[in-house]
């Protein structure tokens, strides 16, 4: 494991030129997000695994911690813990917290079992003709605004008879796992199509996903299981901000690495809800996950992005990463990926807020004389609504690398 200089402007002087390779070629990987439980929910802006694989592989050993102040769909949690890494997640969206524990969860044989002879059933579950649960408190509070409609009633008939069936399954584990897949299968078929599948090819898709996420399951629990200490696990429904005061943290070892993507600053991203006939937003992932929704968009991405020289958001990501460097030591490396919707300002605005919240910047010395020094990435097929670009075709990210300055 590599070691890095501290200093101002110092350099991560210690990691070797192969380390310094894997890092960025990880954080470089533009392959599709696949693997182990990954693809579980299709959360925006995840993390590539490969990236988050290759910077615990160089930066942490087996039994380290490692921390994701912003966790989102959980890619670092299921990587540290395939690696046999204790993690920790946080975020403020209950929907985050809820994909993060299922993807992390670890099965016995009898309990992969239980969910294969549940599959089997599942889709004989769905029948038009059917009655299904009807969720009344969720629909008094408007979560099934732009659901009520003759196109739509049908598949939202069908994913409540889904649901019934997963709330079948003998355990609140199990059945968070039911309701993951009923997740994971309504969002293929509803976030942002133009065309709506019929009822007969979702009963047949949420079959195939239920097997399929399954044998991830059964992969994933085999390999954290193979560790000769099993890792554990915390996901924290939370804002970061205060870390270092929850009791579920307060006395822990800190953090090795602590790697995340926080909300982009003037960036939108819609976090929690999907977009349904056209761009009506839909919050129906939080009644499948029996959650609730937060308080509208700028509650997930740490501020309005209209507001001037955007100082919500910086106020809020100055909190959340000063927490961060109180939980953390001077050993604890520190990794973000952050886009911008307009670099030329924000990014040394940012700069000057980590500083300001307690972390010093360092550099990899194989980019040293590269553009600024800094390892930049394109996320193809991204597609962000700024408010000053219009729509964009993708959208350009920085790995920033800090380490606490005292």
């Amino acid at each position: 494991m590599g070691r890095i200089t501290h200093g101002a402007g110092s350099l991560i002087s210690c990691l070797t030129k192969a380390e310094q390779a894997a890092l960025i070629a990880g954080a470089r990987d533009s392959t599709p997000v696949r693997g182990l439980t990954h693809d579980f929910y299709k959360y925006p802006a995840r993390f590539s695994p490969a990236f988050v694989r290759a910077a615990l592989q160089v930066f942490t050993r087996p039994g380290d911690l490692v921390l994701d102040n912003h966790v989102g769909g959980g890619t670092t949690l299921v990587e540290a813990l395939a690696l046999g890494r204790n993690a920790i997640g946080v975020d403020i969206s209950a929907l985050a917290e809820f994909v993060s524990s299922v993807k992390t969860m670890s099965f016995s044989e009898k309990e992969i079992k239980s969910l294969r002879q549940w599959a089997k059933t599942l889709p004989m579950a769905i029948h038009v003709r059917r009655p299904s649960i009807r969720l009344s408190d969720y629909e008094e509070l408007g979560y099934y605004k732009h659901l009520r409609h003759p196109d739509r009633w049908r598949l939202l008939k069908g994913i409540e008879q889904g649901l019934e069936s997963a709330l079948t399954l003998q355990s609140q584990r199990l059945a968070g796992f039911g309701r993951c897949v009923v997740l994971r299968t309504s969002q293929w078929a509803l976030d942002s199509r133009k065309t709506l599948p019929s009822l007969a090819l979702f009963r047949t898709v949420l079959g195939q996903t239920a097997v399929e996420m399954i044998d991830a399951a059964a992969e994933f629990s085999l390999l954290v299981n193979a560790h000769r200490k099993i890792p554990n696990v915390t996901v924290l429904n939370r804002t970061a901000s205060g870390l270092e005061r929850d009791t579920r943290i307060v006395g822990r070892t800190p953090p090795r690495l602590v790697i995340t993507s926080p909300p982009y600053p003037g960036v939108h991203v819609l976090y929690h809800r999907w977009q349904v006939d056209g761009r009506r937003e839909s919050p129906l992932p939080f009644v499948i996950a029996n959650k609730l929704d937060g308080a509208g968009s700028s509650y997930y991405t740490m501020g309005d992005r209209k507001y001037p020289e955007l100082r919500t958001y910086f106020a809020n990501v100055y909190e959340s990463m000063r927490s961060v460097a109180k939980v953390a030591n001077k050993q604890t490396t520190i990794l973000q990926l952050v886009a911008f919707s307009n670099a030329r300002w924000q990014l040394p605005r940012y700069l000057e807020t980590m500083e300001e919240a307690g972390l010093i910047e360092a550099f990899l010395p194989a980019l040293r004389g590269d553009g600024d020094g800094r390892l930049w990435r394109t996320v193809p097929g991204r597609r962000w609504y700024s408010h000053k670009r219009g729509l964009t075709p993708g959208s350009a990210e920085v790995l920033l690398i800090h380490r606490k300055s005292k």
